[in-house]
């Protein structure tokens, strides 16, 4: 399988540490040729950036995760807002709300995410949207600012789907769709608009099967393209294509 675009991955992680330039390096002889590196505080957003400066087909969303919401302050939005108008950013991300860990408290969650909504608006720039057990919460705050962009892992109901394309959303999909007591993330894969399907891998987790407990990788994303491909009655290659076209539209990339 060649073309993959990984629309969501952490390569900044710490899991990639003793061989990052090695697995980034090997990436394009494995089939995935561009992928969007998501941070998840300041200072991984600017390790993002400089992966993104560093490999021709790696892009960089900046961002703070619902997890560092607790951390935030005026000069981490400051330092966020300059990374934003680089050149190899392209979205604001990994943003969000996260009631299942609740690392940090749901008030300072909801203002974090606020704030960044408020600067993608300003931006204009997309954004990767990180919704765990906060459907409700996150629903609304999308609706009042109606940014463009992608919930990534996407968790929710079918009515949810169905009200996020309605907002315009891009739903991205990994290796959770691959595992035999997640059979929800399937068929909403199977059931939505393929013009609004995105593929990831959340690497170096949610590896798909049958490489779980393997560290995830971008090239793990065939895993997960044969299950839904199967499930959508398509060939992998032509669903991987047109989640590489819908994540480009996605994030306003050149093809």
């Amino acid at each position: 399988m060649n073309n993959i675009f990984d629309s969501h991955a952490h390569y900044t992680d710490r899991r990639f540490a003793q061989d990052r330039a090695q697995a980034l390096a090997a990436l394009p002889g494995q089939g995935v040729a561009a992928l969007l590196c998501c941070g998840s505080d300041v200072p991984d957003s600017r390790a993002a950036l400089q992966l993104a400066e560093q490999y021709p087909y790696v892009y960089a969303a900046c961002g703070i995760h619902p997890h560092e919401a607790k951390t935030a302050d005026d000069a981490a939005y400051d330092e966020l807002a300059a990374l934003l108008q680089a050149q190899r950013c392209c979205a604001v991300g990994e943003i969000g709300l996260d009631y299942h860990y609740d690392f940090s408290p749901r008030e300072q969650q909801q203002a974090c995410f606020l704030r960044q909504l408020l600067l993608a608006k300003e931006r204009d720039l997309p954004v990767v949207i990180h919704d765990r057990e906060a459907h409700e919460d996150t629903l609304r705050l999308l609706r009042r600012f109606r940014p463009a962009g992608v919930v990534h892992c996407f968790s929710g109901s079918m009515e949810m789907a169905r009200d996020l394309l309605e907002l315009g959303f891009y739903l991205g999909f990994g290796g959770a769709a691959t595992f035999k007591n997640a059979r929800k993330p399937l068929e909403i894969a199977a059931k939505i608009p393929l013009d609004r399907l995105l593929l990831e891998t959340d690497a170096p987790y949610m590896t798909p099967e049958p490489h779980r407990g393997d560290r995830c990788e971008s090239w793990h994303i065939a895993c997960t393209a044969e299950k839904i491909a199967r499930a959508r009655g398509m060939e992998p290659q032509a669903l991987v294509d047109a989640a590489h076209a819908n994540t480009r539209q996605c994030f306003r990339l050149a093809a």
